[in-house]
C-alpha cells in the first residue's frame, strides 16, 4: 500500500526538522514519549521541562476525537499526568466499533490561549492535485469543516503562494495573525511535497504573540517514496489501527514483502478465529473476504492477506509456514479450516508457488491434524494442473483433509464449502490439462483465415481504430476511442524476454500477419538482436540502448509497454510521452510514489495519452493485442476464447481478477471483446469511466462489466452517465471489500487504492448506488457468472447479439523448458554436477547449506573437502589441507612460475593472463609431483617392494623418484615447511604407513647425495595417501581413484596461485617496466658459417 499513517510524534518530528518559514514556531522537540516501560527518572533527566511546566498528555495511537472522547490530559503538572495516566495506561477501552489497549502516550508543554487563537488547517491529496482546507475556528468543537472552511486546490506541479493563502483561506482571520499564517501555510504545504505526505491534518493550530503552537496533529505519508525520502524519514514505525495490535509475523512478512519482487502481505484479523486465508492476488484476497463475512463468518475471520507477483518457491514456503505457525498455536471447538484461493494466475507458476505450500503443510502435518484443519484448494493459471496434483497429493500422503479445485469450479465456491454452506463435491470435473492446448492432436497445421477475429457481433469493418480528435491549441488532447487494433505495433522497455514471447504467441494464434512488438528497449546493454519465436520460425527482434533510436527507426509504433521498476518507471514514462507517435503506455510497475503517477497522468491528458497502470498486468484485446502478461499463459488465452472477439468488455481494477472476469465471461456468453486492468494504485492513469464511455463508444461492444472496489469515488461517475443517458449499453457492476465496513478497524487491503476514506468509498455504498443508478449489481461476487448470463441471454434473445460460428485457431508449438516443465518430455542433461547446487534459495555445497558451513565454522579446508571430496572431512584432514595451502603459497620469485608471472605482469597483462601464465609451468618437474609421487610410492609399499628394491628399481627403469630431491635444500639444510607438516601429521593422522616408507627412501637416497631429500611436493602427495586411506571417509578404491584423476596436484595449483597473485599485485605496486633479460645472461651459440 502508499498511504500509510504515521504516530503524531513521528509526524511532529518531521515538521519541526524540516519546516521552512518565517512564522516562529514554537516548542520545537518539546515532547516526550510515554509507555508502560518508562522510567520516568530518565525521563525527566532527558526533558527536564517537564519538571518546571504545565503539560498535556494523550494516546498516540491514531485515534480520531481524542479530546471528545475525554482521552486528553489538560493543564496538568507531572505528579497529575502520572495520576491521570495511572487510570488510561494499559487499559481497554473502545473507540467507535474498535476495542483496543491504550500503550503508547504523548506528553507536551501546555500552551494556555483563548478560543479565538485557535484555527484548524488541512492538506489532503487528490487526482487533480492536493486541497488546503482552513477555518478560523479550530479545535475539539471544530465540527464538520469539509462543510464550512475556506478551501483552494493547488494542481498538480504548481506552488502555493502566501497571496493566494491570505486571499483564499485567511479571509476570517484577523489582520495581525495573517502573515504568520500565509507563511506557516505555505511552509507546510512545501513539506507535505517535499516529504511525501498525502494527508496533513493540524486542529487545533495555535497563534500567540509568540508564533505557532501545533497542538494536535495527524498524518498520512506514501510508504512508496522510501526510496526517495529514506535520507529525510529514516526508519519510519507505521503503528497499526487502534484496535489492533502489532504481531511479529506481520513486521516478518512485511521485512519478506520488503525484500522481494513479489508482494507478500499479511494482517491478523483474529488470532484466535478458525477461519484462516492464504490467497494469491490483491484483488482475489478482497473477494476472498467479502465471500467469508457475506456467509457469516467475518467473527471467525482470522487474517486477511495476498501473495502474487510471481513468489518464489522459497518465499512462498516462507509465507506459508508463517500462516501454519499461527493456526496452530490456539485449537477451536469446531476444528479450523484454511483456504488457499486465488484467481486465475497471469505469469505465476502455480506448480512452484504450491510446492512451497506444500513444504510447508509437511513440516506442520502433525499440529495440522492435532488442530483439525480441513484446507480447501482453488487456483488457475501456468501450471495450475501440477500444483494441484502435488496438493492432492500431500493431502494423501499426510492424511490431511485436503479438497482441490481448478478453474472448472467458480473462484469463491470452496468458501461456501469451507464454511458447510455448500456440498464438497466428491469429483470435481477437471479442465483439459495444459499441454492438450498446446499440442496439435491434428496433422494440420494450417493457419485458419484471418477474417475468424472479425467481431462475434457484426460484420468486419475495413478499419476500426478511432485516431485521435485534433484539438485546437491550448486544449487538452482528446484520446483515442480505440487503444488497439490488428497492426498496432508495441515498444517493450526492459529485457522481459518471457512477456514478448507470450505477446507473441498470442499474436500468432490471433492469425496476425506480423509480431506486435516492434523492438525493445533496454539502457543496461548495448543495441543487439534478440531471439524470438514467430509460430515455427525463429526471428529476431532489435533492442535498443536509448528510446529516441527505436521511436526513430520504427515510427509505426503507437504503443508503449513499460517493466521498468518503481524508481525508473517515471522517468521513462515522461519520456516517452515526448514523442507525439506514442498514444498508449501500459505501466506495469508497483509502487510508484502517487506524487510521480499524478504527474504523468497531467502530462498524458495534455498529450492525450492513455496510461493503464500504474501496478497493473495491462489489458487485451482478443484477436489483436495483448499487453505483457495478460490473459495468462497459452492454454488460458485459449480456454477463455480470447484468441477471438466476443461483445463483452470489461474494466477491473485487479490484474489477477481481469483474468477471472476472461474465464467467468468466456463461460456464460459470447467471450470478451476487450478488457482492461486499470491497477491497484490510488490514481490509476486512466480511470473506469474513461474505459466505459471508449466501450460505449464502440460498436462492437454490446454489454459492459466493471469489477470496481473499495476506495475512491470513481463508480459513482458510472452512476452519473447511466442517469444522464451518457452510458446506454447494459453495465454489470460489482465493488469488492463489501466486507471492509464490517471490521472493528480498518484494514488495508492489497491494492494500495482499496482503502475507503469515508461512507461514500466503502463497496457497500457503491453498489447501492449503482444498483439505483440502472446498472445490473449482483448480490454477491458468487453470482456475477450468473448476472452475466442473464444479461447476455436477453440481448442474444432480443437480436442485439448474434453468436457466430468457432473457428479453431492455429496451433502454437510448446517452448521445450515450458513442456519439460510439465513432464511431457525428457532430454539428457548437457552437464552433471554432484557438488554443488544454486538452484534454490540458498547455495548447497555437496548437500551442505551454506549457512550451516559457517555456523559449523568449516574453514577453507572444509569447503575444500565437501567440492572436492564430497565429503565432510575430519577437523584435523581440513587443518591439514589448509596447511599445504599455506606452505605451498610461494617459493620467491626465481622458480618457473612467478617467473613467468613477473614477467607477463610487467609487460602490460592483466591479472588472469599473469596468473595462466605461471600456471602454465606447473607439471612434473615444477611443482606438479604431488599426484606422480603418490603414484610411485602407492605402487611400490602396495606390491611389497622394501625401500631399497623400490630405488633400486628406479634407478634401472632410468626414472626419477617423484617427490625425491631440492635444489636448495639438504638433509644438513632441511625445509622448515616440511618439517611442520611432518610434525603435524606424526601427532594427529591415524596411521602413516606410506609416508614412513618414503621417508625410509629418503634415508637411502640422502646417503648418496644429501641434496635427495623428500621434498614437499613428496611429502605432501604420499601424507595425502595415508589421509585418504584412515581418516575413514573413503574406501580403498575411492581413495585411490582421487589418486589417479589428479586431486593432489589441485593442492599445489590452488596453493600457488595465491603467491602468483601476490607477484602480479607486487609488479603493478612498484610500477616495474617491461621486462627484457640482459644480454649477459644468456650464452648465443650460433653455428660457426652464421657467426662469420
Amino acid at each position: 500500500m502508499s498511504a500509510k499513517a504515521i504516530s503524531e510524534q513521528t509526524g511532529k518530528e518531521f515538521l519541526y526538522k524540516y519546516i521552512c518559514t518565517s512564522a516562529a514556531v514554537q516548542n520545537r522537540f518539546r515532547y516526550a514519549s510515554v509507555t508502560a516501560e518508562t522510567d520516568w527518572d530518565r525521563l525527566t533527566q532527558e526533558h527536564p521541562w517537564l519538571l518546571t511546566e504545565r503539560l498535556v498528555v494523550k494516546p498516540d495511537q491514531l485515534i480520531k476525537r481524542r479530546g471528545k472522547l475525554g482521552l486528553v490530559g489538560i493543564n496538568l503538572d507531572l505528579q497529575g499526568v502520572k495520576e491521570w495516566l495511572q487510570a488510561r495506561l494499559m487499559r481497554e477501552t473502545t473507540v467507535g466499533k474498535a476495542k483496543g489497549v491504550l500503550k503508547n502516550f504523548l506528553i507536551e508543554p501546555f500552551v494556555p490561549h483563548p478560543q479565538d487563537e485557535e484555527f484548524y488547517v488541512c492538506i489532503y491529496a487528490t487526482r487533480e492535485g492536493d486541497h488546503v482546507l482552513f477555518h478560523h475556528e479550530g479545535g475539539v468543537e471544530v465540527g464538520d469543516v469539509d462543510s464550512k472552511a475556506e478551501r483552494l486546490m493547488v494542481a498538480v506541479d504548481e506552488k502555493l503562494s502566501e497571496v493566494q493563502v491570505t486571499e483564499q483561506l485567511l479571509t476570517n482571520v484577523p489582520d495581525d495573525k495573517k502573515e504568520v499564517l500565509a507563511s506557516f501555510i505555505v511552509g507546510l504545504f512545501n513539506l507535505y511535497e517535499d516529504l511525501y505526505f498525502t494527508y496533513l491534518e493540524i486542529n487545533p493550530i495555535v497563534v500567540t504573540k509568540d508564533g505557532v503552537y501545533v497542538l494536535d496533529m495527524a498524518a498520512k505519508i506514501d510508504a512508496t517514496a522510501d526510496y526517495i525520502c529514506k535520507a529525510k524519514w529514516g526508519d519510519v514505525e507505521f503503528p497499526p489501527p487502534f484496535g489492533r495490535e502489532a504481531y511479529p509475523e506481520e513486521a516478518y512478512i512485511a521485512d519478506l514483502d520488503a525484500k522481494s519482487g513479489a508482494s507478500l502481505k499479511l494482517t491478523l484479523l483474529n488470532p484466535r478465529g478458525r477461519i484462516w486465508t492464504m490467497v494469491a492476488g490483491g484483488g482475489a484476497s478482497v473477494v476472498y473476504s467479502d465471500t467469508i463475512c457475506d456467509l457469516g463468518g467475518v467473527d471467525e475471520l482470522a487474517n486477511y492477506g495476498e501473495y502474487s507477483g510471481a513468489p518464489s518457491e522459497q518465499q512462498t514456503y516462507d509465507y506459508a509456514k508463517t500462516i501454519l505457525s499461527l493456526i496452530t498455536r490456539e485449537k477451536h471447538p469446531q476444528g479450523k479450516v484454511l483456504i488457499i484461493g486465488g484467481s486465475i494466475a497471469n505469469f505465476t507458476n502455480v506448480a512452484a508457488t504450491f510446492k512451497g505450500i506444500v513444504r510447508a503443510i509437511k513440516d506442520y502435518q502433525g499440529p495440522l491434524k492435532e488442530h483439525e484443519v480441513t484446507i480447501f484448494v482453488r487456483r488457475g493459471g501456468p501450471n495450475y494442473q501440477e500444483g494441484l496434483r502435488v496438493m492432492g497429493e500431500v493431502g494423501k500422503t499426510t492424511g490431511i483433509p485436503i479438497h482441490v479445485f481448478g478453474t472448472e469450479t467458480h473462484m469463491t465456491a470452496i468458501v461456501g464449502m469451507a464454511l458447510g454452506h455448500k456440498p464438497i463435491p466428491n469429483q470435481p470435473p477437471m479442465d483439459a490439462h495444459t499441454a492438450n492446448f498446446l499440442l496439435n492432436a491434428s496433422n494440420s497445421a494450417v493457419t485458419p483465415a484471418a477474417s475468424r477475429t472479425a467481431s462475434f457481433s457484426e460484420p468486419r469493418t475495413s478499419n476500426d481504430v478511432t485516431p485521435a480528435k485534433k484539438c485546437k491549441a491550448g486544449l487538452p488532447a482528446a484520446k483515442a476511442t480505440t487503444l488497439f487494433r490488428k497492426q498496432t505495433k508495441t515498444i517493450v522497455w526492459g529485457m522481459q524476454t518471457r512477456a514478448v514471447q507470450g505477446m507473441l504467441d498470442f499474436d500468432y494464434v490471433c492469425s496476425r500477419d506480423e509480431p506486435s512488438v516492434a523492438a525493445m528497449v533496454y539502457p543496461f546493454t548495448g543495441d543487439h538482436k534478440q531471439k524470438f519465436y514467430w509460430g515455427h520460425k525463429e526471428i529476431l527482434l532489435p533492442v535498443y540502448k536509448n528510446m529516441a533510436d527505436a521511436m526513430k527507426k520504427h515510427t509505426d509504433v503507437d504503443v508503449l509497454i513499460s517493466f521498468a521498476s518503481l524508481r525508473s518507471a517515471f522517468d521513462s514514462t515522461m519520456e516517452a510521452m515526448q514523442y507525439s507517435q506514442i498514444h498508449t503506455i501500459a505501466i506495469i510497475a508497483e509502487g510508484i510514489p502517487e506524487a510521480q503517477t499524478r504527474r504523468i497522468i497531467k502530462m498524458a491528458d495534455e498529450k492525450g495519452v492513455t496510461i493503464i497502470g500504474p501496478a497493473t498486468v495491462g489489458g487485451i484485446k482478443p484477436g489483436c493485442f495483448k499487453i505483457g502478461n495478460t490473459g495468462g499463459m497459452l492454454d488460458n488465452i485459449l480456454a477463455s476464447k480470447l484468441y477471438r472477439p466476443g461483445s463483452v468488455a470489461y474494466v477491473s481494477r485487479s490484474g489477477g481478477m481481469s483474468n477471472e472476469l476472461n474465464n467467468i465471461i468466456s463461460r456464460t456468453t459470447d467471450g470478451v471483446y476487450e478488457g482492461v486492468a486499470i491497477g491497484g494504485d490510488r490514481y490509476p492513469g486512466s480511470t473506469f469511466m474513461d474505459h466505459v464511455l471508449r466501450y460505449q463508444d464502440t460498436p462492437g461492444v454490446k454489454m459492459i462489466i466493471v469489477l470496481g472496489e473499495i476506495g475512491g469515488t470513481e463508480e459513482y461517475k458510472i452512476c452519473q452517465g447511466i442517469r444522464e443517458g451518457r452510458i446506454t449499453k447494459p453495465v454489470v457492476c460489482w465493488c469488492i471489500g463489501t466486507c471492509a465496513t464490517m471490521f472493528a478497524s480498518e484494514v488495508q487491503f492489497g491494492h494500495a487504492g482499496a482503502c475507503a476514506n469515508q461512507a461514500s468509498e466503502t463497496a457497500v455504498a457503491k453498489n447501492q448506488a449503482l444498483r439505483d443508478a440502472g446498472a445490473y449489481v449482483p448480490k454477491s461476487f458468487d453470482e456475477l457468472g450468473d448476472v452475466i448470463k442473464t444479461v447476455y441471454d436477453e440481448l442474444v434473445a432480443n437480436g442485439t447479439i448474434i453468436p457466430a460460428q468457432e473457428v479453431p485457431p492455429p496451433t502454437v508449438p510448446m517452448d521445450y523448458s515450458w513442456a519439460r516443465e510439465l513432464g511431457l518430455i525428457r532430454k539428457p542433461a548437457s552437464f552433471m554436477t554432484s557438488i554443488c547446487d544454486e538452484r534454490g534459495q540458498e547455495l548447497i555445497y555437496a548437500g551442505m547449506p551454506i549457512t550451516e558451513v559457517f555456523k559449523e565454522e568449516m574453514g577453507l579446508g572444509g569447503v575444500l573437502g565437501l567440492l572436492w571430496f564430497q565429503r565432510r572431512l575430519p577437523r584435523y584432514a581440513c587443518q591439514f589441507i589448509e596447511m599445504c595451502l599455506m606452505v605451498t603459497a610461494d617459493h620467491g620469485p626465481a622458480v618457473s612460475g612467478a617467473h613467468n608471472t613477473i614477467v607477463c605482469a610487467r609487460a602490460g597483462k592483466d591479472l588472469i593472463s599473469s596468473l595462466t601464465s605461471g600456471l602454465l609451468t606447473i607439471g612434473d618437474r615444477f611443482g606438479g609431483a604431488l599426484d606422480a609421487a603418490a603414484k610411485q610410492f602407492s605402487k611400490a609399499f602396495d606390491s611389497g617392494m622394501l625401500p631399497m628394491e623400490f630405488v633400486n628399481k628406479m634407478k634401472k627403469d632410468g626414472k626419477l623418484i617423484m617427490g625425491i630431491g631440492h635444489r636448495v635444500k639438504s638433509i644438513n639444510n632441511p625445509d622448515m615447511r616440511v618439517q611442520i607438516l611432518k610434525d603435524f601429521v606424526k601427532q594427529h593422522f591415524p596411521s602413516t604407513q606410506l609416508l614412513d616408507y618414503a621417508l625410509d627412501v629418503e634415508k637411502i637416497t640422502t646417503s648418496k647425495k644429501p641434496n635427495l631429500i623428500l621434498n614437499v611436493d613428496g611429502f605432501i602427495g604420499v601424507s595425502f595417501v595415508d589421509l585418504l586411506r584412515t581418516c575413514g571417509g573413503f574406501t580403498r578404491d575411492e581413495a585411490d581413484e582421487f589418486v589417479e584423476i589428479g586431486a593432489l596436484n589441485g593442492i599445489f595449483v590452488l596453493g600457488r596461485s595465491m603467491g602468483f597473485i601476490g607477484h602480479y599485485l607486487d609488479q603493478k605496486r612498484l610500477k616495474q617496466g617491461l621486462y627484457r633479460h640482459p644480454w649477459d645472461d644468456i650464452s648465443y651459440v650460433l653455428p660457426e658459417h652464421m657467426s662469420m
